[in-house]
């Protein structure tokens, strides 16, 4: 079983559940983005910096900050 770890940790091609938001202001601008707890993400590139990130949710692509992914928790899918 897998632990839970932060969005930005993911291995590239990494599919996850999110599982929690931090405690921040930012967690209601996340959700109203699609990363609700319980949506499965792809990971699917990194940029060659680490910022930003490009996510598959919900059927559709996105990039976010790396300081916005912090405050995302996933579990790895296998």
């Amino acid at each position: 079983m897998h632990t839970k770890l932060r969005l930005t940790k993911l291995a590239p091609h990494t599919k996850a559940t999110i599982v929690e938001f931090e405690e921040s202001e930012i967690a209601n601008h996340l959700m109203e983005m699609g990363f609700i707890p319980g949506e499965d993400v792809l990971l699917e590139i990194t940029a060659p910096l680490g910022d930003p990130l490009s996510i598959m949710i919900a059927g559709y692509n996105l990039s976010i900050r790396k300081s916005e992914a912090e405050n995302i928790w996933v579990k790895p899918i296998q």
